[in-house]
Order: structure tokens, then sequence, then C-alpha cells
């Protein structure tokens, strides 16, 4: 008897001693990604290196001081339906990381039931009996091998990467509500640009009109004043659709229904105006910050977490099962003492052939960890490109709008010189003609310029991840660059 439970305690007891120790397949320390120390473009016109303060790059729209702008941008957080559906799969996440965890614990069932048994009378007694039990079943697998470990490892690194997403796509939508708010400014900076164009073309249309009834003009100049007019009006509707959809734009992105900005976006405003200097930080910067980033790291994370779950197939499987319960032949006697039963024992498993499937399976999982892996260093290739582009579309901006600010001023005097030459009678009508519309050329590409500088700032913050702030650092790519990893397939990598 002694034998035999000593038996029983060194089988328990010798997965017990090692339970906790083995976690076989690859561990993951971080995957190394080599980026420039600075810029390659020149960083001018009030761009600089400088380090970024993370609160500051949390909510970069302040820069634009437009209160209107900072109103929508949190009334977005609240709203949006987008951001709805990202926070609800951050959720599925840490639910799925829950059903991981419950499988090292171990299982309790409970279970009553009542048999009605007949026997023939070839085969016994040919009587009817009843049959009462009722107990409980428990049963508890040892993960020895880690493969329970792996996948609770997977799920923690996709509930990260679920908050990467959620990052993701407030990033995202903070530059979309930004962008769409600075476009229906310039829309309506354009409109009003318009408008005076169109005041002072008909003034030009009256005095044509004036000096051919005096005989001092001709028909030709009254004709040309009126299609030049004719054409500053056309311009009109286009510009006010493009006002409309970026409002309708705007309140979807609140999750209201079209439309139900218009009246509060009524008054104008200026097109918002980036600040003097701006810090940019260094290319490091990306890794840590970028919320796609974080989510494909931890991506990899988890598939390579994933590989150890299907190594853990490769080895023994130990369980613990036990029993306690009553049966007996009456209802009457169910509940006595002679009607207890019990059970206890180890039990092991370990598939001997199943056609190299385990191998396979971690095969496919080693392929798609490094399918992952691609993705991620494609990820970080195209984040830096995006705000490398950024960067000199910025930039060009600000030469082009100060050329342009210059081409405004000299075109308001042109026309100016030339209206008064034209009424004194020491220029023709085509010299005003030409001055008009280079001045409506000019105004109209000072308002798009001025509205392309707001909004490749914009991009520029949304390709350095800001509107999100990582929750814990240890999320960060950048975090574990350095380290080695020792991808090794056997027991006792732990």
């Amino acid at each position: 008897m002694f034998s035999k439970l000593s038996g029983i305690f060194l089988i328990t007891a010798l997965p017990m001693i090692f339970y906790g120790c083995l976690s076989v397949g690859p561990d993951y320390v971080g995957h190394p990604v080599t980026t420039p120390g600075k810029w390659h473009a020149n960083l001018e016109n009030g761009l600089a290196q400088g380090p970024v303060e993370d609160q500051f790059r949390a909510d970069w729209w302040t820069v634009f001081n437009d209160p209107v702008l900072s109103d929508l941008t949190t009334r977005l957080v609240s709203g949006n339906l987008d951001l709805k559906a990202a926070g609800s799969r951050l959720q599925e996440a840490r639910a799925k990381r829950g059903l991981s965890r419950s499988e090292a614990f171990p299982t309790l069932d409970a279970a009553a039931s009542v048999r009605k048994m007949n026997t023939g009378s070839n085969s016994g007694s040919g009587t009817d009996r009843e049959l009462y039990t009722a107990g409980f079943d428990a049963a508890w697998e040892l993960d020895i091998f880690g493969g329970v470990r792996r996948s609770v490892e997977a799920a923690d690194a996709n509930v990260e990467a679920a908050g990467g997403d959620v990052g993701d796509v407030m990033v995202s939508l903070l530059a979309e509500m930004a962008r769409n708010y600075v476009e229906m400014r310039a829309f309506q900076a354009k409109l009003a640009i318009v408008s005076a164009n169109i005041r002072l073309q008909e003034e030009t249309c009256r005095l044509a009109a004036w000096r051919l009834s005096a005989g001092l003009g001709n028909a030709l100049e009254l004709e040309q004043a009126r299609y030049n007019l004719a054409s500053t009006l056309s311009t009109r509707p286009s510009l006010q659709t493009g006002l409309e959809e970026t409002k309708n734009r705007m309140a979807v992105l609140l999750g209201l229904p079209p439309g139900n900005l218009h009246q509060e976006l009524e008054p104008t405003a200026p097109i918002p105006t980036p600040p003097e200097n701006i810090a940019v930080g260094i290319p490091a910067d990306v890794l840590r910050q970028r919320p796609d980033l974080v989510k494909a790291e931890r991506e990899l994370a988890a598939q390579t977490a994933n590989i150890g779950v299907a190594a853990a197939n490769q080895y023994p499987r130990f369980t613990l099962n036990g029993s306690i319960g009553l049966e007996s032949l009456s209802a009457g006697n169910l509940f006595s003492l002679s009607s207890r039963t019990s059970s206890f024992g180890p039990q092991v498993v370990w598939s001997i052939f199943d056609g190299k499937a385990v191998k396979r399976n971690i095969e496919v999982q080693s392929a798609i960890r490094d399918q992952v892996l691609y993705q991620y260093e494609s990820a970080v290739l195209n984040a830096l490109e995006e705000v490398e582009n950024a960067l000199s579309a910025y930039s060009g901006e600000r030469h082009r709008m100060a050329s342009l600010s210059e081409a405004v001023r000299a075109a308001r005097e042109a026309e100016s010189l030339a209206r008064v030459r034209y009424e004194a009678g020491l220029a023709d009508f085509s010299t005003v003609l030409e001055a008009q519309r280079s001045l409506y050329s000019f105004e109209s590409q000072q308002a798009e310029s001025l509205s392309l500088g707001a909004t490749d700032l914009i991009a520029l913050y949304k390709a350095l991840g800001g509107g999100w702030l990582p929750a814990d650092n240890s999320c960060n790519p950048s975090s574990n660059q350095g380290k080695q990893g020792n991808e090794n397939h056997t027991p006792g990598n732990h």
C-alpha cells in the first residue's frame, strides 16, 4: 500500500517540481530597429530637432490657439463611433486574456443523475433498478512545459496591441478632424475673397458702362468686364459645396447626423496659423510614440509566444483528476456514509504519432511570426518616410507662403494703379482686366497656401504620433532595443 501511494506521489510530485520552470518556444526580448540619428530633411522655417514634451505632443492642436478646434477635438474623443469600436476591440482583447489565464486553474464540476436500468432475463435477473448519483469532479492540467503561460503571454501582448490600435485610431481621427476644420476655414476665406473680388469687378463693370455711355470707351471693354465678373461668380458654387461637405464630415466624425454643425460653425474665422517654432524630436522618438508601431511590435511579441503554445504540444500533458460523490440504488440511502465514492489519480497523455501535425504547426506559427516581423519593419520604414515627407512639405509650403504674400501685396497695388490710370484715360482696359485677374488668382493661392501650411503641420504631427500617449513604455518597441533574442525551441528556455 505504501509503495503504491509513493508511486502516485512521485508521479504527481515530479511535474510539480518542474511546474513554472519550463516554457518551451522562443522568448521574445524585443526586435532592435536601427534609425537615423537625425532627419534627412532640412529643418528650417521654424522646424527644430529639439525634444517634444509628451503633454504638448498629446495636445498638438493647441498650437493653433483656436478654441473652436480645441472644442471639436474634445467632443471627438467622446462621440466618434470608430473610436468606440476600437475601444470595444480592446475590451475584447482583455476578455480573451482572461480566458487564457483561466486555463491555468483547476476545473470543478458538480453533477447529479437518476438512471433507470433494466436487465433482460437472458443476461440477468430481469429486474428494473434505479441508480441515484451526485458528486463533484475536479481536474487540473499542469502547465509543465508552459503552453498556458505562452498563451497568456500572447494574450497580454494582444491587449497591448489593441491599446495601440485605439491610439492609432485616435491619432488618425484627430488629424482628420483638424484637417477638415482647416479646410472649412479655407473655404470660408476663399468665399470672402470671391465676394471682395466680385464687388471690385462689379465696380469695374459700372465704370466701363459709364465710359461707354460717355463716349470714352467701347462695347468690347464692357463685355470683357462682364465675362470677367461672370467667371469669378462661377467659382462660388463649388466653394460653397466644399464648405458644406467639410461641415458634414466634421459632424459625422463627432457621431452626429450631417447638418448638425452648420449653425454652430456659421461664424467665419481665420485659417489656423502654425506657430513660429516647432520641435520635431529625432527619428528614434517615432518608434516610442507612434501607436501603429506599438501595435505592430506587440503583434510580433504575441505571435512569438504562439510558437511556444504550438511547441508545448510536443510534450506530455499531465493532469490531476479527482472525484467525490454519492451513489445508491435507492433515493433514501443516497446520503448515507456507505453511499460515498471517491477517486484520485494523475493522468499522462503523450501523442506518439500525429503525422507530424505538431511539427508542421510550429513551422506554420514560425512562418507567421516572420511575416509579422517583416510587416513591423515595413511599418517602421513607412513611418519614417511619412515624417520626412511631412517635414519637406511643411518647409516648402512656408517658402511658398512667403512668396505669395509678396505677390498679393504687389497685385493689389498693381490693380489699384491700373484702375486709376484707366479712369484717367492713361491705360487701356486690358491692363485693368489682367490686374484684377492676377489679384484674384494670387489671393486664392495665398488662402490655399495658408490652408496647406496648416494641414502639412497636421500631417507632421500625425506622422509623429501626436494625439496619443503610451500608457506604459513597456509596450514600446524602442524599450527593448539593443537586446538579443534567444529563440531556442527546446525545453528549459525560460
